[in-house]
C-alpha cells in the first residue's frame, strides 16, 4: 500500500549518495562485530557474530523459503468485441464477450508449516477471486482465504501441499525498541525474495488514516509496491512485522515504510482461525482526549490520559466502577496517551478478554478490572 502525500519534498537518490550510504553501514555493521562488549554481542545474532566475513546470509538462508510470492485476479468487467455490437456476424460467428480480469500481487510470511497457514495484508487479496502462493522452490499452488480483517489490514491463507514448509519463528514485537535492526523481505515489483535491510526507525506510530486500528513498526528498509504483505524480521531470523504501507509522493520508497507488528497479526490471526472473523467487543464508554484545562477541573496534574466523557450504565465499565470524569492512563500496563491509545488497545482485544484498567479520579489513581462484551 502506498500513502500519496502531496505535500512531502521529495529528492532521488543519485549513485554517489547510495554509495556512500552503503559504505556507511558496511562500517557500522564492522564496527558492532568487532566490539568485545558482551552487551553488543547480545544484541547481534549469533550467525553474524561468529562469521568471519559480515554478513546476513546465514540467517536468510533459513527465513527466506517461509517467505512466499502471492498472486491475485479478479474480473473487473466484460470486454465485446466490435463483431458482437453486429448482428450479422454476431449470428456467424457467435461472437462472445470476454472477461477483463485485474492482476495483483504480494507476499506473505508460512506461520504455521504444519496446516500451511500464510499471514499477509487484506488489501493484497481484497475481493480477489484467485489467489496463487509461489514457494521459494517455485511451487505455484492455489491458496484459501480462511478470513480477513480489513480494520488491521491482516488476511489468513491456507495452502495444501505435499512438499515439506518452512515455518518463520515469531519474536515479542513489544520488546522492539528505536533503533534495533530490521530486515525486510518480500516480492516488490514481482521481484521475488528480494532483501532490504535498515533499522526501526519508530514505534506505535498512529493517526496516518491507513487502516482503522494503528500502531505501526516505522522502518527505513527498503520496502516498495508487491512487498506488501511481507517479512520484516529481526537479527535473530525472528518476525518482527508485516509489511503493509509506504509514504510516499512517487510510490516509491523514500526510506518511511511501515509494519504491523507481529504481536497484532498473531492476535487477529488467533480470532480469524477460531471464529472466521474478528470478532470485537467494547466496554460501555465513550471517551476524549485529556486537555489540560479539564485536567485542572477534574484536580489532576495529568498531562495525557483518555477521558471518559460518557458510560453506558449498568455497562462492562460501569459495572467495574468507572464513572464520567475518569482518566484513563493504562490498560494491562501499556501506557494509554490519549483517546486513539485506548480506542486501539480495546479494539484489538477479543470478547471474553478481560483488562486491567488503571486510571485516575480525584487525583488518586486507582484500577478495576473490566470484561470486553
Amino acid at each position: 500500500m502506498v500513502i500519496m502525500m502531496q505535500s512531502l519534498f521529495f529528492v532521488r537518490r543519485d549513485t554517489t549518495r547510495k554509495l556512500f550510504q552503503s559504505i556507511v553501514t558496511s562500517l557500522l555493521v564492522f564496527i558492532l562485530l568487532l566490539s568485545s562488549s558482551s552487551c553488543a554481542k547480545a544484541s547481534i545474532a549469533p550467525a553474524l557474530i561468529n562469521s568471519s566475513t559480515p554478513s546476513l546470509a546465514p540467517i536468510l538462508e533459513k527465513v527466506l523459503p517461509a517467505v512466499v510470492n502471492i498472486s491475485t485476479s479478479k474480473v473487473v468487467g466484460v470486454e465485446y468485441e466490435d463483431l458482437y455490437f453486429d448482428p450479422f456476424w454476431r449470428g456467424f460467428y457467435g461472437v462472445n464477450p470476454r472477461e477483463k480480469r485485474s492482476q495483483g500481487i504480494g507476499s506473505g510470511v508460512i506461520i504455521d508449516k504444519n496446516n500451511g497457514y500464510i499471514l499477509t495484508n487484506n488489501h493484497v487479496i481484497k475481493k480477489a477471486d484467485d489467489i496463487y502462493v509461489t514457494l521459494k522452490s517455485g511451487e505455484k499452488l492455489e491458496a484459501e482465504l480462511v478470513g480477513a480483517d480489513a480494520s488491521t489490514d491482516i488476511a489468513v491463507l491456507k495452502i495444501n501441499t505435499d512438499t515439506p514448509l518452512t515455518q518463520i519463528p515469531v519474536a515479542d514485537s513489544d520488546q522492539l525498541r528505536v533503533g534495533d535492526f530490521a530486515v525486510s523481505i518480500g516480492n516488490p515489483f514481482g521481484l521475488s525474495h528480494s532483501v532490504s535491510s535498515g533499522i526501526v526507525s519508530a514505534l506505535g506510530r498512529k493517526g496516518l488514516g491507513i487502516e482503522g486500528y494503528e500502531d505501526f513498526i516505522q522502518t527505513d528498509a527498503s520496502i516498495n509496491p508487491g512487498s506488501s504483505g511481507g517479512a520484516l524480521i529481526n537479527l535473530r531470523g525472528e518476525l518482527i512485522g508485516i509489511n503493509t504501507a509506504i509514504l510516499s509522493r512517487s510510490g516509491g520508497n523514500i526510506g518511511i515504510a511501515f509494519a504491523i507488528p507481529v504481536n497484532i497479526a498473531e492476535q487477529v490471526k488467533d480470532q480469524i482461525l477460531k471464529y472466521g472473523s474478528v470478532k470485537r467487543g467494547a466496554i460501555g464508554i465513550k471517551i476524549v482526549d485529556l486537555k489540560s484545562e479539564i485536567a485542572k477541573k477534574l484536580n489532576s496534574d495529568l498531562k495525557q490520559g483518555a477521558l471518559v466523557a460518557k458510560i453506558l450504565k449498568n455497562g462492562p465499565a460501569y459495572q467495574a466502577g468507572l464513572r464520567p470524569g475518569d482518566i484513563i492512563i493504562a490498560i494491562d500496563d501499556k501506557k494509554v496517551t490519549n483517546a486513539l491509545d485506548l480506542r486501539n488497545i480495546i479494539g484489538l482485544k477479543a470478547v471474553g478478554d478481560k483488562l486491567l484498567v488503571k486510571y485516575s479520579r480525584d487525583g488518586k489513581i486507582r484500577s478495576c478490572n473490566i470484561e470486553v462484551k
